[in-house]
């Protein structure tokens, strides 16, 4: 039944012309609004759990989490461009592999961004008790203060093993969630002026922006001030977030214990000034990172109230502000319960499970199109579809089997959940199913 029921997609792109949003966003709004949406708890703040999994091989973490996105954002930037509306993964897959899965796709990234948003919550707190500019600033402070001697030994965890959540991979698992966020860019589509063009000039122009910052500021973190992790008795690296690593920093002050890595760096370094500008340009940055995953999370729902897997109340659109306003208030309730509740580490690795699955199924759908719908009008066409594209699905599935058995079990537990409330509401009630269209 996951594969039944598939929406065409000259559909889809009518339904969204009946119930709209409004299209006022460029080529430069969009690649901002992809920076302000990654750039945050990533780098600010997941640096310290990334060098407690890897060490000085956090740098390597970066850059498979890096290229990982980049396959999956020429994947977006097909789909979005031949299918500019709301919804993202969610509608990519409704409209090839059919409801069933398309709603788990939903399901699932509620994870990515009601949980992200939740993260981002949490680092942002650590920042708040201890933009652009002050990364630019740890840059230049850092770099030259390098020692060669901290890059070594540069794998201490090794690359890691599935479902261990330490090493390399572990590393690179969780730090995919400082990538993420170009996916907002994708959810923009239905409110982007000549979206064919501008979508994936955003999806593009985001990633390598904040690919760059990264792994300059992650060469001067591990360079200026170590990234050794705290090892248990048993000689092992401590898993971060656990109340054996909480017993093992206390009292210690080193960049796998930091709330605030990239602060800490700075005053380790005797640029204290430096340090508080961090911190509190972190302050400022981190609540527009989680405006962005709330903004992503309600354009989601949004679209599925509007396909009638949701109640259709959901998805009205405010007179003045052309937004979905309850369904944003809804999300905010559930952001701020999310990010009381669980510790930083744990809601990026649970947020990371529900986005490479849905990273893997956007990759997928480009394939199944390629060959079902070839004639398709492509305005952007991913490079090297049949190399890019299963690329893609194996690096998502490589890193998803490196979370931690934690993460990867609230997954599957909360798509087993998300079936149950498919097939009590939205089965009987979609439109496609029943031949309606939302009034």
């Amino acid at each position: 039944m996951l594969f039944q029921r598939i929406k065409p997609l000259d559909q889809i792109l009518a339904t969204a012309e009946k119930k709209s949003l409004k299209r006022q966003l460029g080529p430069i709004q969009l690649t901002l609004l992809g920076v302000g949406a990654i750039i945050g708890t990533g780098i600010f703040v997941l640096t310290a759990q990334a060098g407690q999994k890897a060490g000085p091989g956090m740098m390597i973490a970066f850059v498979i989490a890096a290229l990982v996105c980049a396959l999956a954002a020429l994947a977006y930037a097909e789909l979005a461009a031949m299918i500019p509306v709301a919804g993202s993964a969610y509608t990519y897959t409704y409209g090839v592999l059919g409801e069933g899965l398309a709603w788990v796709v939903g399901w699932a990234l509620i994870l990515e961004y009601t949980i992200a948003a939740s993260t981002v919550s949490v680092g942002w707190s650590g920042y708040v008790n201890g933009k652009v500019a002050a990364l630019i600033a740890f840059i230049v402070i850092t770099i030259p203060a390098v020692h060669e001697a901290n890059f070594h030994p540069f794998l201490p965890n090794g690359w890691g093993s599935p479902m261990g959540g330490i090493g390399v991979l572990g590393a690179a698992a969780s730090i995919f969630f400082a990538y993420v966020g170009f996916d907002a860019v994708s959810t923009a589509s239905e409110e982007t002026k000549n979206p064919n063009r501008n979508i994936p000039i955003g999806l593009i122009g985001s990633l390598t922006v904040c690919t760059i910052f990264y792994l300059l500021v992650g060469y001067g973190a591990v360079g200026a001030g170590g990234s050794q992790p705290m090892l248990g008795p048993d000689g092992l690296a401590l898993q971060p977030g656990t109340p054996a690593m909480a017993a093992a920093c206390k009292g210690l002050h080193a960049l796998v214990c930091s709330k605030e890595p990239l602060a800490y760096v700075l005053h380790s370094l005797g640029s204290d000034k430096i340090g508080y500008l961090v911190g509190g340009a972190a302050s400022i940055a981190l609540p527009s990172v989680i405006l962005m995953m709330i903004y992503g999370q309600t354009r989601i729902f949004f679209t599925m109230s509007r396909d009638g897997l949701l109640p259709n109340r959901l998805s009205t659109v405010h007179p003045r502000f052309h937004t979905p306003h309850i369904l944003t208030m809804i999300t905010g309730v559930f952001v701020s319960l999310f990010a009381a509740i669980f510790p930083v580490g744990l809601l990026a690795d649970i947020t990371n499970s529900g986005t490479l699955f849905a990273f893997m199924m956007v990759a997928v759908g480009v394939m199944i199109l390629r060959v079902k719908q070839p004639e398709r009008p492509r305005p952007f066409r991913t490079p090297l579809a049949w190399i890019v594209c299963p690329l893609a699905v194996v690096g998502c599935l490589l890193l998803f089997v490196n979370l931690s058995v934690t993460a990867i079990t609230v997954f599957f537990v909360w798509a087993a959940v998300g079936l149950v409330v498919y097939y009590l509401y939205g089965y009987r009630k979609s439109h496609l199913a029943n031949g309606t269209e939302p009034s």
